[in-house]
């Protein structure tokens, strides 16, 4: 097996990425791009998606890092919203982009249409999360669109496993069609609410850190396996146990969690990267197999599909919006509503590589071995939509919430909020010292116990100094001085201990003890003001 390829794809899409921070253009739209123009140089292979490397095992950490990300509080309190998203729109994406491709391709049959429907119906969880996470939506917004993005593969894969079978002459029906729905629904929500509580239990037992993120990352593997082997969605079981890891991540050891959050930082990363770089390498794979639809036919179907993909969004998200809201309830519970929200929430429905994907896993054959029909121009249809969604609505959304002007978040209350969470906690904290203290058995010298009531007042003093002070002479804040001064100390301490290891004074393994533990405190020191 030629692993160049992997690596020249892993290291090229993480500089791609890395340069393109320091830039204004959004990343994932950066390495689209340069992934169009490195597909064509001479000596680079064909990078052709592969459904079966895509599906069970990339979409399941990005699934599992987004979701753990996630607030199970907000994504409950968002379900209506998100369920008419994920669930509602998908079907409906299904079936106009069907019906439009339909009437617009001559000769493509309807359900060979509905098959390229459900393709593209679902926005991309990595876009989603990548654009949301670049432009700083208003929270609710962030939410909806994070939770849609969530749960919408699984609908469009069901969705796309119906229009499939009905289109290579298996006889689907409608009513098979709704039962199989509801069979991966209920079945992945089932098989991730029966793993979470013994993985969680499982987590919170091993005691070694490294056991413990070991198991992390085989979690959504574990989850979206199990549930794919009894027929139930995949997705939505990684997401269930995901979401439920997450709420009850403050039970795990803190080792584990500072370890945790740099090992899925650096996993999400090189995903991402590589999964929006593969995206743009798929244009050669594309416009080989496309045949006799070339020039302006092809041109038309791209820019029709494209069109009433964009459109078909905004048809389903007002009226999902505001019809729920003719309920006095409703209006009650949800308060005040403009119309920059929902249009924020129909402009941001960029596609990514699940639909490439799922495009690429269509047969080549139907039932007496006669060629799928059109294959290879829903192949095209699919890749030219994921390319005009994220470039069209990929540059214009952070501008076009510039323009909309949402309320900008309101640092000094979150600060104030912060403070006040801080000194409840610092309260406990002191009576829980001092009865400890009380008790015989927990005596310490004196100078021990100042420090440990010197680092909670610390910690609990520093979020007030964020409400606004700063240096007069250096224009710093009261956190970059103490930030930059705790460097600085660590930073010559560091120095003597290489310098006493390069004389000989210390050996190698004492020096790396040495460095961990001031790596902590700079840590520490970083992680209080931050």
């Amino acid at each position: 097996m030629d692993v160049m390829p992997l690596l020249l794809l892993v290291a090229g899409s993480a500089a791609v990425a890395g340069a393109g921070r320091r830039v204004p253009v959004p990343v994932p739209l950066l390495l689209v791009a340069v992934g169009l123009a490195v597909s064509y140089v001479p000596g680079v292979p064909d990078y052709t998606l592969d459904p079966h490397v895509v599906l069970p095992l990339l979409l399941p950490p990005l699934l599992y890092t987004a979701a753990s990300d996630s607030s199970y509080l907000d994504l409950r309190a968002q379900t209506r919203p998100v369920a008419l998203l994920s669930v509602g729109y998908v079907l409906f994406a299904t079936f106009v982009v069907g019906c439009a491709a339909y009437l617009v391709v001559p000769g493509l049959p309807l359900t060979a249409a509905l098959v390229l429907g459900a393709v593209v119906a679902p926005p991309d969880a990595v876009a989603a999360t990548a654009v949301a996470r670049r432009v700083g939506l208003p929270s609710r917004i962030t939410t909806i669109l994070q939770g849609e993005s969530l749960v919408n593969d699984a609908t469009a894969i069901t969705a796309f496993k119906v229009a499939l079978a009905a289109a290579v002459g298996e006889g689907a029906t409608w009513a098979g069609g709704i039962g199989e729905f509801l069979i991966a629904a209920v079945g992945g929500v089932g098989v991730g609410l029966v793993l979470m509580v013994p993985l969680h239990w499982l987590r919170t037992h091993l005691r070694e850190a490294l056991l413990q993120n070991t198991l992390s990352l085989l979690i959504p593997f574990v989850a979206y396996a199990v549930a794919e082997q009894v027929h139930a969605s995949g997705v939505l079981a990684v997401v269930v146990v995901a979401l439920h890891l997450g709420h009850r991540a403050w039970e795990v050891d803190f080792a584990t969690r500072l370890q945790e959050e740099a090992v899925w930082k650096m996993v999400a990363f090189v995903l991402e990267s590589a999964v929006f770089a593969l995206i743009g390498l798929q244009l050669p794979v594309v416009l080989k197999g496309l045949g006799e639809y070339q020039g302006l036919d092809a041109a038309w179907y791209a820019v029709a599909v494209f069109l009433v993909v964009a459109v078909a969004r905004f048809v389903w998200v007002y009226p999902a919006t505001f019809l729920p809201r003719l309920s006095a309830r409703v209006r009650a519970r949800e308060g005040p509503l403009s119309w920059k929200g929902p249009f924020v929430i129909g402009w941001a429905g960029m596609r990514g590589v699940v639909s490439l994907a799922i495009a690429f896993s269509i047969p080549l054959t139907v039932h007496g071995g006669e060629p799928f029909p059109e294959r290879n121009l829903i192949l095209f249809l699919t890749f030219t939509t994921v390319i005009g969604t994220l470039v069209v609505q990929g540059v214009t959304l952070p501008p076009l919430i510039r323009l909309l002007k949402f309320p900008a978040r309101d640092v000094q209350a979150e600060t104030l909020a912060e403070a006040n969470a801080q000194a409840q906690a610092s309260r406990v904290a002191e009576q829980r010292l001092d009865d400890l203290l009380a008790d015989e058995r927990n005596a310490l010298p004196g100078p021990l116990a100042d420090r440990l009531r010197t680092v909670m007042e610390r910690r609990r003093n520093a979020v007030w100094e964020r409400l606004g002070q700063v240096n007069s002479v250096t224009g710093e804040t009261v956190d970059d001085t103490y930030r930059r001064l705790s460097r600085e100390m660590i930073g010559a301490e560091r120095e003597v201990f290489v310098r006493l290891r390069d004389g000989r004074y210390i050996d190698d393994e004492m020096l790396r003890t040495l460095l961990r533990r001031l790596d902590l405190e700079e840590a520490a020191a970083y992680r209080e003001t931050t």
